[in-house]
């Protein structure tokens, strides 16, 4: 029987993961969340972890009263996030949203647990932390992400990395998609907040509507698979069918296809090397009918080149961005500044850092701090 740590589990990922883990009857050694222990309490009740754990400290105490009755232990803090993510299940899956998914996920490498990561944020800020530590542990770093596990079973059985040309990153172009500067001054949160195709938390959400998100996965890319930026292409599928393709040096591509559905490559991660049958539905072409591909307007969704121009410049680029990037995500969000304002923000902060070689995880910690300070001071 497969057994997970599963980190975020009461957000959209999180909650998914747990459908994989019901259907499977896989075991579930741990939990963790910031805040809701209305669903942390019912997750706990249902799959009996050995331990929970709650970033919020108040939280954690009032969910420790409510499971008294379990035995189940009731952890708090970042550093009880970390102990769950390093508890007795095989695989450590990262669910958390942004750059507080970074430290559990260095403790769970550290652990030497197989790391099935959904959290986007590790990677861009801290990818050549993460893959060393990795590969001085011997561990798995296995994607969740739909577009990164596209590229992941396409390379199955695939000739060694020199092979590989291209890798093509397939983006739905959010809610916003053929939309003009113009047209988007005055889109609001609601707007933002509609995706076309999938159902995801409101910051991946409105990071799709910006298209900063495919930014972030052109850097996961890098670190994921070691391919230099510039062999990496972005194109606009708005039936979200294709979820990503590879090229090849003879120029044959081989493509990934399926559904919608996150729950396609969260099982797919967990069930690695092996696949199991899966209750979603079959893909019929005939229904779907066209598939159609477009190139991004990077003169209007400006975040991808950001995040492009980041990786290239490399150094604590790539995590300022994804920081400053935070940021105005949240502002937007809370209805402190327009839709547009989020790329100029996240542009005008991120590249103000130092040009460095080499850096820590604290270093980026540091930097998470200034560029969401310099974000807001931007906004004075």
């Amino acid at each position: 029987m497969k057994s997970i740590n599963l980190l975020g589990s009461t957000g959209s990922i999180g909650v998914q993961s747990l459908d994989v883990a019901r259907r499977n009857s896989f075991r579930v050694r741990s939990i963790a969340a910031y805040s809701n222990i209305a669903l942390l309490e019912q997750q706990a009740r249902e799959f009996n972890p050995d331990l929970v754990a709650v970033v919020d400290k108040k939280a954690a105490a009032d969910l420790k009263i409510k499971l008294a009755d379990t035995g189940i232990k009731v952890l708090s803090g970042l550093e009880g996030v970390c102990e769950a993510g390093c508890a007795k299940g095989e695989i450590t899956v990262n669910a958390i949203v942004g750059m507080a998914g970074l430290r559990p996920t260095l403790a769970a490498i550290e652990a030497k647990k197989t790391i099935a990561l959904a959290n986007k944020e590790t990677l861009v800020a801290a990818g050549s932390l993460v893959i060393s530590k990795a590969k001085r542990n011997g561990v798995s770093v296995l994607p969740v992400d739909s577009e990164h596990s596209a590229v992941f079973q396409c390379l199955q059985g695939a000739p060694p990395n020199k092979a590989l040309k291209k890798i093509i990153i397939t983006a739905s172009g959010g809610p916003f998609f053929g939309k003009t500067k113009q047209e988007l001054k005055n889109v609001t949160v609601s707007d933002a907040l509609k995706h076309p195709n999938w159902k995801m938390g409101p910051k991946i959400t409105v990071d799709s509507a910006t298209m900063f998100n495919k930014g972030l996965e052109l850097i996961e890319a890098v670190w994921l698979f070691d391919m230099k930026p510039e062999n990496i292409d972005i194109v606009i599928h708005r039936e979200s069918i294709v979820h990503s393709l590879v090229e090849f040096d003879d120029n044959s591509v081989i493509a990934q296809l399926g559904y919608p559905d996150m729950r396609l490559p969260i099982q797919y991660a967990l069930t690695y090397p092996d696949r199991y049958p899966s209750a979603e539905r079959e893909l019929n072409l005939a229904d779907v009918g066209t598939l159609t591909f477009y190139k991004p307007d990077y003169d209007t969704f400006i975040c991808i080149d950001i995040c492009r121009r980041a990786i290239e410049k490399g150094g604590l680029y790539p995590a300022a961005a994804n920081s400053a990037n935070e940021q105005a995500n949240s502002l937007f969000r809370e209805g402190k500044i327009s839709f547009l304002e989020i790329g100029e923000l996240v542009k005008d902060a991120a590249f103000s850092v130092p040009d460095v070689a080499e850096f820590t995880a604290q270093d980026i910690e540091n930097i998470d701090v200034e560029m969401r300070n310099a974000v807001n001071l931007l906004l004075r």
